[in-house]
Formats: C-alpha cells, sequence, structure tokens
C-alpha cells in the first residue's frame, strides 16, 4: 500500500538488505544500525500487537499488555483485516518455527 508510493529502487536495496541476512544476530546488528531505539520499540509493540489481536485478545487487554495507543491497535487491526498480509505471514511462519 504505502510502499509503492515511494521510488521503487532504493526499497528493493533495503528488502534486499533484509533479505540477506543469515543470523538473528546479523539482523539484530542491522537494526540496531538502521533504527532508532524508538523506531525498534515501535516495530515490536506493533507486531505484539498483532500476535495479540489474532488470538482474539481484547483491545483493554492489549493496551493493558503492550502499552500501545487505542489509535495503534485500530490500525494494525484494520491492516490485518484489509492489509498486504505481511502480518499474517510472518504470524503465521513465527508460529510454525516456535513449534518446530
Amino acid at each position: 500500500m504505502y510502499i509503492k508510493k515511494l521510488p521503487q529502487e532504493p526499497i528493493v536495496q533495503l528488502f534486499n538488505a533484509i533479505l540477506s541476512l543469515q543470523t538473528k544476530e546479523e539482523c539484530a546488528a542491522f537494526f540496531d544500525d538502521l533504527c532508532t531505539m524508538n523506531e525498534i520499540k515501535a516495530f515490536v509493540q506493533r507486531l505484539e500487537v498483532a500476535r495479540l489481536l489474532k488470538e482474539g485478545h481484547t483491545y483493554i487487554d492489549i493496551q493493558i499488555e503492550t502499552n500501545a495507543s487505542s489509535s495503534t491497535i485500530t490500525r494494525v487491526k484494520k491492516l490485518l483485516d484489509y492489509g498486504s498480509n505481511g502480518y499474517q505471514t510472518v504470524l503465521e511462519r513465527i508460529d510454525t518455527h516456535v513449534r518446530s
């Protein structure tokens, strides 16, 4: 949705950089260099909100557990329902990986 509005060559470079990471340590080092602490916290929070929404938790429970604002929870819910399926893909793969 939003990504299509950005210049494609730099986006492809970013995606290729992320896809080139082979270990959790490399991933941590790259994101530590790439993002601010607040950006990483926001990513972590949104993913956790998505997981909890997928599990059927209420907005109030999610707000208490994650300290996310109601607007963040609503935005993540909208993307879960009508977005590009990015959250669903990642959450399914994380769930499958954890079970293995």
